[in-house]
């Protein structure tokens, strides 16, 4: 009979142990994502918030608005392109979630939206590449002027 000694057990144990763990892969951490995707990401989302609020008065009889709303939408296509591909498959004329409360849509509403987008503009061009700062800079332009020339009343 063949026995095996108490040190060659704890010698192999030992190795299979060790391989065993040597087997299994580190976990990998997720990179963090792209600062300008994130705030592709974030313009993408406010841009749709603004289209769903034109939409509802487009389609409530605002028809005067529908340059505007086409304006929003063609900033959104733009914006969508610059995202990876596998971000930007997002239908690019969004409708209001049937989750999301309903907001009552005035044009002093939509004036205060476009006052504020602008200014925020300016700010994400601090984390923006020099080619998609460009694009901001012109939405941001856009928005300014819809703010003034939104009509007082439909």
């Amino acid at each position: 009979m063949n026995t095996l000694s108490r040190r060659a057990v704890l010698t192999g144990g030992a190795l299979l142990v060790s391989g065993c763990a040597a087997s299994v892969p580190e976990p990998v951490a997720s990179p963090a994502p792209d600062p300008e995707t994130v705030l592709l990401q974030r313009l993408v989302a406010d841009k749709e918030r603004t289209i769903a609020l034109y939409r509802a008065l487009v389609d409530s009889g605002g028809e005067v608005l529908r340059p505007f709303l086409d304006r929003h939408l063609a900033h959104l296509t733009q914006l969508r392109s610059r995202l990876p591909q596998s971000l930007a498959t997002v239908p690019a004329s969004p409708s209001p979630s049937a989750s999301a409360p309903v907001q009552k849509v005035s044009l002093t509403r939509l004036r205060d939206i476009e006052r504020k987008a602008a200014a925020q503009r300016t700010r994400d061009l601090a984390d923006a590449s020099a080619s998609l700062s460009q694009l901001i800079a012109s939405i941001g332009a856009c928005e300014a002027a819809h703010a003034v020339a939104l009509p007082r009343s439909l």
